[in-house]
């Protein structure tokens, strides 16, 4: 009984091994299936955007110097305080100016005497010049001492205010109302003003309105436009966004290490001043942007169901239907049947189009399809199926067919 147990057992086996070889050589190939993804049509928002990084500087601030060279002898403002136009900021030490005023009044009082003088001599010689009691020659002499002396008198009423003008100098006034950011010098220090005039003092003019001037690259540039929207964060304040707008593009081109860049200046408004001059901005700059338009994927625009299309699909599509860069095709599949709806489109971001006219929102498309793969088997070998199904009907009857190809007959 042992032995003819063992035997059936063996004898089951091998027709199961037998069969499950049969249906391999000689079952039918199994099929792919194609998935298609969908989505409906909807309302969403459509932008593009630049990124690019900038500094964070006041709107308005104003270097004060000074003209005149001197000791500052006060100072009446330190970093960050409050000033209003014309208010003192320092004093230079006027001991040396004011000596110097009181020479040059000294000078124009002797140049007046001596204009006084050469005027009252010119008039007694012209009119004895008129009754020709005087030679020509006494005339032409009075007339030229007279006009020296009003030369050397206006030269001296010039100096006189200059004198008096850089006396005023050594006095420093804030020229805006603003908050002082830097402050140069110390009490005591002296400052020179021979070949250029030295910054005292730098002065913004209303740290609740900044501006950010972003570098903008060379390719993205053209993209740019007067009032397009800015949001920008700088690392001071990483969890807050800040808005604002482009105000200006400049046409001056950067050069640094090869790369070109342009300046765009975006207003930044500061009601809590937490922006500070100096800080370094992440800028987005939207040059594209439409909310809530009728929009679908842009990859629902490329497909093409009659790549795909099997023996008992259907292809629905109206003759005449105008293809170019606004007038595109979606499709939508009930069934077997594919059915072309021609549409029209406006913007793009490249993951986004708009939809113009054409269809409306709700109605279901076709993004995309992708065949499926047995197990064990690649996506590049499932895709290639059909195709060696071509080359085997093809092949020689004698070669070995693969696993699951039909017998040829």
């Amino acid at each position: 009984m042992n032995k003819k147990k063992k035997i059936s057992i063996v004898s089951v086996i091998g027709i199961l091994v037998v069969g499950i070889a049969t249906w391999m050589l000689w079952g039918p190939a199994p099929q792919n299936k194609v998935a298609f993804e969908t989505a409906k049509v909807s309302n969403g928002n459509i932008s593009n955007m630049v990124t690019a990084t900038g500094t964070v500087n006041a709107i308005t601030s104003v270097e004060v110097g000074t003209q005149v060279s001197g000791i500052v002898s006060k100072l009446f403002v330190d970093y960050n305080s409050v000033v209003k136009k014309g208010q003192l900021l320092a004093e230079l030490d006027k001991t040396v100016l004011l000596t110097e005023l009181a020479s040059k009044k000294s000078s124009m009082a002797s140049c007046k005497t001596e204009y006084d003088y050469q005027l009252k001599n010119y008039n007694r010689t012209k009119a004895l010049h008129t009754k020709n009691l005087v030679s020509d020659s006494d005339y032409e002499t009075a007339y030229y001492n007279y006009q020296k002396a009003k030369n050397s008198y206006d030269i001296s009423k010039n100096d006189l205010h200059k004198a008096q003008t850089n006396l005023g100098y050594a006095t420093i006034t804030s020229p805006i109302d603003g908050v002082v950011l830097s402050r140069s010098v110390e009490a005591g220090q002296t400052v020179a003003a021979s070949f250029s005039t030295p910054t005292l003092f730098i002065i913004a003019n209303d740290l609740k309105k900044m501006k950010v001037i972003a570098n903008v690259d060379e390719a993205d540039i053209g993209n740019v436009k007067k009032g397009q929207r800015v949001s920008f964060t700088v690392d001071a304040y990483p969890n807050d966004t800040f808005e604002g707008e482009v105000t200006e593009v400049r046409q001056e081109a950067t050069t640094t290490n090869n790369v070109v860049t342009y300046q765009v200046v975006i207003n930044a408004p500061n009601p809590d001043l937490k922006l500070k001059p100096g800080l370094t901005a992440n800028i987005t700059i939207y040059t594209l942007e439409k909310n809530g338009v009728l929009s679908v994927p842009s990859k629902a625009l490329r497909f093409n169901p009659e790549e795909l299309i099997g023996a008992e699909d259907k292809v629905v599509k109206a003759a005449g239907i105008k293809v170019d860069d606004t007038h595109k095709i979606l499709w939508k599949r009930e069934g077997k049947t594919f059915t072309a709806i021609p549409v029209v489109i406006g913007i793009t971001n490249g993951t986004l189009t708009e939809i113009v006219s054409g269809i409306s929102a709700g109605q279901e498309i076709i993004v995309d399809a992708t065949s499926g793969q047995m197990p064990g088997q690649s996506k590049d070998s499932a895709q290639a199926t059909q195709g060696d199904k071509q080359k085997d009907s093809e092949s020689s009857p004698f070669m070995p067919k693969r696993p699951g190809a039909n017998k040829t007959k």
